[in-house]
């Protein structure tokens, strides 16, 4: 790497810079990459872009995006525009990377219509990206321009682009106070979309809806952070949130659709053999059914610290005791003795519970559902991780929200314990943990911390909101 000089330089003494560097020429590719990491000033960038376009009489398209990307970092609206000019001269189409920063560099300032323009001129030669549409989307929600921004949304979703937390955030931050019954109904849509997705906001999104819902000219909003009790019940409006239960039917229908696309698809038998799993599928016909079906080695690494067969041994005796009959999943290295197997703990394990050991490189996602699904409604399973490639295996959104819904109403969670010695379980919860309305009352569930992804971990914090 080079250091940038502080001052724009003349001819002479960009060439002797460039004279020193070891490969001389790399050495404006370079020298530009380091001005955008130490953040130059403009002038100094603009002196070396002179100095190329003298010497060699053109300055090629990768040395014009680095600059480009320096006038951007430092909201240089007027250089971002005649950059664009200067541009589209020379170029027919830019790359994607070009159009991220202009439209970004753009949308951030008084010309962020431009941005719209060419937000346009993207779609002729590609699918905009998602930050293509947030950088719009954000504008013209910062101008009060709703209906536009809500145009570009749906554009947006339309093309399978998955919206990040903070634009969805912005629509409830700039909508504050607005009136209108149409922009009401985009942002309720955006919480089914929510709930639809099984996303959970994280404190300072749940804030901004919080205060949009309490800001609706004559809507009588008020919100409130609540834990719901463990029956289902809201203890600030008194209201019961839905049932977590699916239907016969739509249970039936979900099992059948995991057990052909998810179970017999093609990709279970990636790291299991067929023979495995026809073992695997007698084993559970002849014992079913089980109440708790438990992935045995994700369980044994609960407590780094402990043995994993005692971390295990735990978690049976603690899940056993009403009486519930158990399958765990295990490993053939687990019947091996070892520092981390003792055979006697072992033993009296399989005494509690039944044990399916499979091959040491098996995937047991597949395993864990099937026998989960076949023992019927009222089995639940433990694990600690989840589950996330199967949604993608099912085909169509309403047998996803089908899988979710099980999964949140099945799945038991580990809990660590204050003092750490002892393993507890989350039951599953008896209601349905995700963004739900009775029209008068939102029930929303949020995260204390902010996460991109889409986690299992149902979160136990709620916003009530209600309509007085």
């Amino acid at each position: 790497s080079v250091q940038p000089p502080e001052k724009p330089l003349q001819a002479e003494e960009w060439n002797r810079l460039r004279e020193s560097f070891r490969s001389p020429e790399i050495f404006e590719e370079v020298m530009f990459n380091s001005m955008v990491r130490c953040n130059s000033p403009i002038d100094v960038a603009k002196s070396l872009l002179t100095h190329v376009a003298k010497s060699k009489g053109d300055i090629a398209y990768n040395l014009l995006v680095k600059y480009l990307a320096l006038c951007v970092q430092q909201g240089q609206t007027s250089e971002i525009r005649d950059m664009y000019d200067i541009m589209k001269i020379r170029f027919r189409i830019f790359d994607s990377g070009a159009y991220n920063l202009l439209i970004r560099g753009l949308s951030n300032s008084d010309q962020w219509r431009m941005a719209l323009t060419l937000l346009e001129e993207v779609k002729k030669v590609m699918i905009p990206s998602r930050t293509n549409y947030e950088s719009c989307i954000k504008a013209a929600s910062r101008h009060q321009e709703m209906n536009l921004a809500f145009e570009l949304y749906h554009e947006m979703l339309a093309k399978d682009l998955v919206p990040t937390l903070d634009v969805l955030q912005a629509f409830f931050d700039f909508s504050r106070g607005m009136k209108g019954a149409e922009l009401q109904k985009e942002l309720f849509g955006i919480l089914l979309y929510l709930r639809e997705n099984q996303i959970y906001p994280h404190k300072t999104f749940m804030r901004s809806i919080k205060l949009w819902f309490e800001s609706i000219p004559g809507g009588n909003w008020r919100g409130h952070l609540t834990n719901i009790k463990d029956s289902g019940q809201c203890p600030v409006c008194n209201h019961q949130l839905e049932d977590s239960n699916l239907t016969e039917e739509e249970y039936n229908n979900l099992r059948e659709r995991i057990i052909r696309d998810v179970i017999h698809g093609t990709d279970t038998f990636r790291k299991t053999s067929p023979q495995e799993f026809e073992a695997f599928q007698t084993f559970v016909e002849n014992r079913l059914p089980f109440d708790i079906v438990i992935d045995g080695l994700n369980v044994s690494h609960i407590k780094p610290r402990k043995m994993q067969c005692e971390n295990l041994f735990d978690a049976v005796n603690c899940l056993a005791k009403e009486n519930a009959r158990l399958l765990v999943l295990g490993r053939k290295h687990m019947l091996i003795n070892s520092s981390n197997w003792k055979r006697g703990i072992m033993k009296e394990m399989q005494n509690k519970a039944d044990f399916f050991f499979a091959e040491n490189i098996s995937e047991d996602d597949a395993f864990l559902l099937y026998a989960t699904l076949r023992s019927g409604k009222h089995c639940k399973f433990v694990t600690r991780d989840f589950l996330r490639d199967h949604k993608a295996c099912l085909a169509d959104s309403l047998t996803r929200h089908l899988f979710r819904k099980w999964q949140r109403g099945h799945q038991i969670v580990f809990s660590p314990s204050v003092e750490g010695k002892h393993i507890n379980f989350l039951p599953a919860f008896c209601y349905d943990c995700v963004v739900q309305t009775t029209g008068d009352t939102w029930h929303i569930p949020y995260k204390d911390t902010f996460e991109e992804k889409y986690s299992y971990r149902v979160p136990r914090r709620w916003l009530c909101i209600q309509q007085k």
